[in-house]
């Protein structure tokens, strides 16, 4: 602990976000540049160094935060670095994109404003770049063993980096023109830049990574051919197959899944196109679905310029503070959080529908149908106020004018249309993802799954982890059953819950 009295003396501070009206106008990311180095000292010094620290419980990866916490505060950022990079390959991607199960693990905590861990990551990480402390980390030798990892998200890019670096030579498979899955065209870049993402994947190369872009296993590349080519396959395909939204008039032109407006104006953002072809400008948009995939198309929307927007959520508006009877500290509370595009929609005043002029978020409602124009385009959504028990709540249903609707609903586990599980016999789990043992191995020999594949959809920093621990049974697998790489999670491991 470098201040025995930080965590009474310093009170909590956040990288600060851009003016709304300065950022709106650009796809950087929100946070003000430079603004966190000159106060994330004092912020690692509120740090307790307390004698069991749930904080690492609370993170799947098992960050040694108190250790970096330290080390920061003491500006050794090279030990930071080491010390966050032995259990983080993508600490910059966490830093950003992580909700930070962390800091509600924080015993701090418990009765004080927790301490800025993700920030306190992510400035570690941004150092560690400046300085020339993240250099590749080829293998001192060959195993002579080869990997095909299938999926370029977190799953798959941690795992194929760790098998790379224990001396295996690993290739990976990416469906999409770039590497990269959901962080390249799923995460707008107000959230996350795609510099910090080119710039870990000039790292892996270096290291001798190989990756096989526009790419799908199953269609492209036969996959029994694949299996037979390489020693093990590790499956990170990610969770795509999204939810619908089963009611009267989805059939009707301009209602679209998250998943295909946002590559769309990710797309844009990369120079692939002038325009989106779904793009938001001049419309009314209704969203719905009120997690963070929500909350992308709602920055994406505000970005191109709508004429309104508002968010639904089937959820009750949650309090601004942790109920300790039903989510007692230290799990991850269900609380009031306002993202950097709920700011800038309530902001601008461009949700009409929503309760409160400061969000654009209607809480505890339900959509009942979608009418639609003589051109079958929609028009109108109607909605209606739910219970506890998402059951109406009569003489509240009322109407939004909408002509794009966008559906953010979540996803139900990976995507069947490549003919990849088929064509493998792998086994599912009655909710659709890939089935697997203790070890992370599927029913077929020599056949792995990590990931939201496998396990549901779920955060970075769980995909970070199992693609790690998905590494050391694979190596393990290749060498006999001896690994030294870490397996920070099992594949039935779950979040801290009530």
């Amino acid at each position: 602990m470098a201040d025995p009295k930080g965590f009474l003396t310093t009170p909590r501070e956040e990288w600060p976000r851009r003016p709304v009206a300065e950022r709106v106008r650009d796809w950087d990311e929100v946070l003000v540049p430079g603004a966190l180095l000159p106060v994330i000292g004092g912020q690692a010094d509120r740090c307790m160094d307390c004698g069991v620290p749930f904080c690492h419980d609370a993170c799947p990866l098992g960050n040694l935060i108190p250790e970096w916490n330290e080390l920061v505060s003491r500006e050794d950022w090279r030990a930071a670095a080491e010390r966050l990079h032995a259990t983080n390959n993508f600490p910059e991607f966490t830093g950003r994109l992580c909700p930070a199960p962390c800091e509600s693990g924080c015993v701090l905590a418990i009765n004080q404003p927790a301490v800025t861990i993700k920030n306190v990551e992510c400035a570690i990480a941004d150092r560690a770049w400046e300085e020339g402390f993240a250099p590749p980390a080829p293998p001192d030798r060959l195993s002579g063993r080869t990997v095909a990892v299938i999926g370029s998200g977190p799953a798959g890019l941690a795992a194929a980096q760790q098998l790379t670096r224990a001396g295996h030579t690993v290739a990976v498979y990416e469906r999409d023109d770039r590497v990269g899955g959901l962080m390249r065209y799923g995460i707008p870049g107000f959230k996350m830049e795609k510099h910090h993402l080119e710039r870990r994947l000039a790292q892996m190369r270096a290291e001798g990574t190989k990756f096989r872009t526009s790419t799908t296993v199953g269609r492209d590349v036969d996959a029994e051919e694949l299996r037979a080519r390489y020693d093990a396959v590790v499956i990170a395909t990610g969770a795509s197959a999204w939810r619908e939204l089963p009611v009267p008039g989805r059939e009707l032109a301009g209602i679209h899944q998250a998943m295909e407006y946002l590559p769309l104006a990710n797309r844009v953002c990369e120079g692939d196109l002038e325009s989106s072809p779904l793009s938001a400008a001049g419309r009314h948009v209704v969203i719905i679905g009120g997690g963070d995939t929500g909350a992308d198309c709602l920055g994406t929307v505000v970005r191109e310029g709508a004429a309104t927007v508002t968010q639904l959520d089937i959820y009750a508006r949650p309090g601004t503070s942790r109920d300790e009877d039903e989510e007692p500290w230290p799990t991850y509370p269900k609380v009031y959080r306002m993202s950097a595009a709920h700011e800038e929609a309530g902001a601008l005043r461009l949700a009409p529908g929503a309760e409160a002029e400061v969000d654009a978020r209607v809480f505890a409602a339900s959509t009942l149908r979608f009418a639609g124009d003589a051109e079958g385009r929609v028009c109108r959504l109607d909605l209606v106020e739910v219970d506890s028990r998402r059951r109406a709540v009569a003489g509240t249903e009322r109407s939004l004018r909408t002509d794009l609707v966008l559906l953010a609903l979540g996803f139900s586990g990976p995507d069947r249309g490549d003919g990849l599980i088929a064509r493998l016999g792998l086994e599912t789990e009655p909710r659709g993802t890939i089935a697997r043992d203790a070890g992370f191995a599927t029913n077929v020999p020599g056949v792995f799954a990590a990931g939201d594949a496998a396990r549901g959809q779920s955060l970075i920093v769980w995909a970070i982890a199992e693609g790690r621990a998905v590494a050391a049974a694979v190596d393990g697998h290749l060498t006999g059953g001896e690994t030294r790489l870490p397996a920070p999670v099992g594949p039935y491991d779950r979040p801290m819950t009530v």
